[in-house]
């Protein structure tokens, strides 16, 4: 099962998933129009996407230094490191820890967004990714860019991994933002190349809706 599989002996459920749907707006009925592609319900072009849950929060599902939504129906479960030296060197990557993990197995896909934190308020984003990606076994082709994460200054990498239990290397991605309490990676995985495909839209959500914890 490898780091992950071990861990989750370690983690504490923290709260279930919810999805709401928002309602289509009317078409007035005195002549048909055209909507334009990408319209949303605001605008008159159809359903607004689903709304996830808010995590890491006051009173949400795994206390973070940041908030972020997650997809609907995805779970979200706070990791508690065990007092174990083996456990503890698990639940560490790089400069990191890792603090929650949210499920995508209720809504149909097999992997995780995985939530790591460290202690360094001053740590550079792309300093922390490098760092991480330079401690995961079997990492290749890992390329880095500067970008944003919500409204915040943000290093993002992609990269390849190959291990015993995959059929080839297999695409993940992550991305790490600063905060006055340390850095925060947001890692999206994946079974194969195929799930970690269907599960894009929820790191991108989590990624666009990031933002500092109050």
């Amino acid at each position: 099962m490898g780091r992950y599989g071990m861990l989750r002996g370690a983690v504490v459920v923290a709260a279930a998933g919810m999805a709401l749907t928002a309602c289509a707006a009317e078409v007035p009925e005195a002549k048909p129009s055209v909507k334009a592609p990408g319209a949303t319900a605001a605008t008159g072009g159809g359903p607004e996407p689903a709304k996830g849950v808010t995590i890491g929060g006051k009173g949400a599902p795994c206390p973070l230094p940041v908030t972020f939504e997650t997809e609907p129906e995805w779970t979200a479960e706070q990791v508690t490191v065990s007092e174990d030296p083996d456990f503890a060197a698990l639940a560490r990557q790089g400069t990191v820890t890792l603090s929650c993990e949210v499920d995508a197995k209720p809504a149909g896909h097999i992997g995780f967004l995985r939530v790591w934190t460290g202690d360094a308020p001053g740590a550079a984003p792309r300093e922390v990714l490098e760092a991480y990606v330079g401690a995961e076994k079997g990492a290749s082709k890992a390329a880095y860019a500067q970008t944003r994460a919500g409204a915040l200054p943000a290093a993002e990498v992609t990269f390849m991994v190959s291990g015993e239990f995959t059929d080839g290397p297999k695409p993940e991605r992550a991305f790490a933002v600063a905060t006055p309490r340390g850095a925060v990676v947001v890692h999206l995985g994946g079974l194969d190349a195929g799930e970690h495909r269907a599960m894009l839209p929820a790191y991108e959500r989590a990624k666009r809706t990031i933002a500092l914890a109050g």
